[in-house]
């Protein structure tokens, strides 16, 4: 079972602001999928093939065929700042 400093613990890292009805609700949740994940491990699943989707899936992803990129110049005519011919971003310290 997890406990209500784990939940607040998970949060933390993800950057959640939770409030004590969802910490609760979260604990419960959280606590029912270890379970379920807990019997799964249960299972003898030897010889049993991994599957990526419960059901047949074809066709998903278009053939993947070279073509010309967007011309530079229409690509950076709404970019805010370009530097180098590239797009100027924030540095990761900026939003720290």
């Amino acid at each position: 079972m997890i406990d209500r400093e784990q939940v607040l613990h998970v949060a933390r890292l993800a950057r959640l602001e939770l409030s004590e009805d969802e910490v609760g609700r979260m604990t419960t949740e959280l606590s029912k999928i270890l379970d379920h994940i807990e019997k799964i491990g249960e299972l003898d699943l030897e010889g049993v093939p991994p599957t990526s989707h419960v059901v047949e899936v074809t066709g998903a992803l278009r053939a993947d065929v070279p073509r010309p990129s967007l011309p530079r110049e229409v690509a950076f005519e709404n970019a805010p700042d370009i530097a180098d011919d590239g797009f100027r971003v924030p540095s990761p310290q900026a939003h720290a």
